[in-house]
C-alpha cells in the first residue's frame, strides 16, 4: 500500500506532475514554502510510494525577496508542470495578509531540467493567489488563479480567472474571464485544469484550509465554461467524515501514470487532542474542538478511478468509492524504487547546506551562516531577535514525526544578556520555545535559559542553569502532544530544563487568530526545529554548532 502522508511534516498545497523518461517516468511534487527559504520545495519519486526531497526552484533573491514578509506570507501554492521541452513553475508572492486586502503577485519561472537553472521570474498578475498553468492539447497555454476581492459586502474568494499566456511574448494576452464561482462550500481557490475525453476538468479547493477543507471538481466541453459541478460534490473531504486519521483534506492536483492510472495528491493534517482554548477554526460547535496539527499541512495521495459517465471518484485501499481520505492507497502498477535512508546526524562537514535545512526570509550567506569559518561546524553570527521579520540567524528543519529527538552542541561565549545561541522549536515569530546559552542579566553568570514566546508573550519557564566554559549539548524531545528540553555538559547525564510544553502552541490552529471576521494572524506552516544565534546589542557575536541531529522515535 501507499502509506500516507507521503510527505510528512509541513508540505502544503501539492502540485504533482509526471515526466516521461526512457528508464521510467519521474514524478515530482512542488509544495508551498511561505516565509521559509529557499522557495518552492520539490520532491521526487519513481513509483509514487517512495519520495525524497530533490531540490528547490526559487533560490535567488532576484526571483523572490521575502524581507519583511509577515508570518505565513511569501510563497503560496506553486504549480509545477512539464511541457514543450521544459519545466514551468508558477508561484504567488503574498506580501500582506492583514484584513480585507491581500497583496499577491504571481510569477513564472522555467528550467530545462528539474535541477535548473531556473530562470528569472516573469511577472504575470496580482489579481489573486493560487495560480496554475495549463498546457492544452492544441498547443496553447492558459493561466488560472483565484480572484481576491477586498470590496466590503462581496465574497472575498470571487471565483476562478482564466487568461491566455503567450509563451513567445512571455506575457498574458487576451480577455480575462471568471469561469467558476465555486459552490455552497465557499472559499474557492487552488485551481488546476486537466483535459480528458474531450472534457476540461477544473479541480479547485473549497471550504478554507482547516477542518472544512474540500476538493471540488467541475467540468466543461469548453475551456472557458460554463462548468458543471460534480454531482454529489465534493470529490474529497474529511469534514464530518469517519476518517482513519487524516483531516483537513483539500487543495489537490491530479496525475496520470503511463499505465493510465490516476492519483490525487492533496494536503491534509493529522490532528492531536488539545484541551486549550479554541478559535473560530476549531470551535466546539464544529465537532472538532480540542484538535491541533503541530506537523502542519502534509501531502497525501489517493487513487482515482473514472466512471462510465466520465466523472472521477476516489477509491480507498479496499477498492470502494469514498469521499474521505485514507491513510493507505492501493499501489500503482509501477516497479518499486526505494531511496537510501538519510543520515540522522549532520556534522556540518560539507561546504553546502543539506536540503532539509531552511532559513527565514533570507538565503544562507557566509556573513551570518558559514560552513567554512570553522571547519566541521556551522558558525552563526548573532543578529536580530526571533521575532524579527528581517535578519534572523536561524537554521531549522521541519518536524516530520510526532515522536522525535533533536540534539546539537553549541560553543558560545556570550559577553552579556543581549547575546544568545541555542536550540529552538519554532512555529513563527509569535510562537516558539528557545533553549539558549546567554549571560544572566543580574549575576553575569553564563547560563542556559528556556524562553517561551506564546502568542507574542515572552516568559521564562524555568530557573536559569549555570554552565561552565566550553561547549554545551542541548536537546529537545517531542512525545506526541508535549515536548521537553534537555541539556548536558562535560560528559554528564542529560537533565531536563523546564516543564514539558504543549505542542498545540506550535500548530496552525493556535497561530491563526480572527479579528472582525478576518485572520489577523495566519498559521499555515507547521513546526520547525533548529539552531539560532542573536546579538541584539549589534556586536555580531558568533556561535559555533558542531552538529544537528534529527531522529524519529517510536
Amino acid at each position: 500500500m501507499i502509506t500516507n502522508p507521503i510527505l510528512p511534516g509541513f508540505h502544503a498545497d501539492p502540485s504533482i506532475c509526471r515526466v516521461p523518461g526512457e528508464g521510467g517516468d519521474d514524478y515530482y511534487i512542488a509544495t508551498s514554502t511561505f516565509e521559509w527559504w529557499p522557495g518552492v520545495r520539490i520532491h521526487h519519486s519513481r513509483d509514487l510510494v517512495n519520495w525524497r526531497h530533490h531540490s528547490y526552484a526559487v533560490t535567488r533573491t532576484s526571483q523572490l525577496d521575502l524581507t519583511g514578509h509577515p508570518d505565513s506570507a511569501g510563497v503560496w501554492a506553486p504549480c509545477l508542470s512539464h511541457a514543450h521541452g521544459q519545466f514551468w513553475l508558477i508561484y504567488t508572492d503574498v506580501r500582506s495578509t492583514i484584513g480585507a486586502h491581500k497583496d499577491t503577485h504571481n510569477y513564472l519561472v522555467t528550467a530545462p531540467s528539474i535541477d535548473g537553472p531556473w530562470s528569472e521570474p516573469i511577472y504575470l498578475n496580482s489579481s489573486g493567489f493560487d495560480p496554475s498553468l495549463f498546457h492544452d492539447d492544441d498547443g496553447r497555454s492558459w493561466l488560472l488563479n483565484q480572484q481576491w476581492t477586498h470590496v466590503p459586502g462581496k465574497n472575498h474568494f470571487n471565483g476562478i480567472l482564466l487568461q491566455a499566456y503567450d509563451r513567445e511574448a512571455k506575457r498574458l494576452v487576451g480577455p480575462v474571464k471568471n469561469i467558476y464561482a465555486g459552490t455552497e462550500l465557499g472559499v474557492v481557490e487552488g485551481p488546476h485544469l486537466y483535459r480528458r475525453n474531450g472534457w476540461y476538468y477544473l479541480l479547485t479547493a473549497e471550504g478554507g484550509t482547516f477542518y472544512e477543507h474540500a476538493v471540488t471538481l467541475a467540468r466543461s466541453r469548453s475551456i472557458d465554461g460554463p462548468y458543471e459541478t460534480l454531482p454529489g460534490n465534493p470529490l474529497l473531504t474529511a469534514w464530518q467524515k469517519p476518517t482513519d486519521g487524516l483531516q483537513r483534506a483539500g487543495h489537490a492536483s491530479l496525475v496520470e501514470t503511463a499505465q493510465g492510472e490516476w492519483f490525487l495528491a492533496h494536503l491534509c493534517g493529522r490532528p492531536l487532542e488539545w484541551t486549550g482554548p479554541n478559535d473560530e477554526n476549531n470551535s466546539p460547535e464544529s465537532g472538532y474542538a480540542g484538535l491541533h496539527c503541530p506537523l502542519g499541512r502534509e501531502t497525501a495521495l489517493q487513487r482515482i478511478i473514472w466512471r462510465d459517465d466520465d466523472w472521477p471518484e476516489v477509491v480507498g485501499a479496499n477498492g470502494q468509492a469514498s469521499q474521505q481520505p485514507s491513510m493507505q492507497a492501493a499501489l500503482p502498477d509501477l516497479p518499486p524504487h526505494p531511496f537510501p535512508a538519510e543520515p540522522v546526524r549532520d556534522d556540518f562537514d560539507s561546504a553546502t547546506f543539506n536540503g532539509h535545512l531552511n532559513s527565514l526570509r533570507k538565503p544562507f550567506d557566509d556573513s551570518w551562516a558559514s560552513l567554512t569559518a570553522r571547519p566541521g561546524h556551522l558558525r552563526l553570527t548573532g543578529r536580530e531577535s526571533l521575532m524579527s521579520l528581517f535578519d534572523q540567524s536561524l537554521v531549522a528543519r521541519r518536524q516530520q514525526h510526532f515522536n522525535c529527538r533533536v540534539e546539537t552542541r553549541v560553543d558560545f561565549e556570550p559577553e552579556n544578556f543581549h547575546q544568545m545561541a541555542g536550540l529552538v522549536a519554532y512555529y513563527n515569530t509569535r510562537n516558539h520555545a528557545y533553549l539558549h546559552v546567554t549571560r544572566d542579566i543580574d549575576s553575569g553568570e553564563r547560563v542556559v535559559r528556556l524562553h517561551v514566546n506564546r502568542d507574542a508573550a515572552l516568559s521564562s519557564v524555568s530557573t536559569p542553569v549555570p554552565v561552565t566554559p566550553g561547549p554545551v549539548d542541548l536537546a529537545v524531545e517531542f512525545s506526541h502532544d508535549t515536548y521537553q528540553f534537555h541539556l548536558k555538559q562535560d560528559g554528564q547525564d542529560w537533565q531536563p530544563v523546564g516543564p514539558a510544553l504543549d505542542t498545540a502552541m506550535l500548530s496552525d490552529e493556535f497561530a491563526t487568530r480572527f479579528i472582525n471576521g478576518f485572520a489577523n494572524h495566519f498559521g499555515f506552516t507547521g513546526n520547525f526545529i533548529g539552531i539560532a544565534c542573536q546579538d541584539m546589542a549589534g556586536t555580531r557575536r558568533h556561535a559555533d554548532f558542531d552538529f544537528l541531529s534529527y531522529e524519529a522515535k517510536a
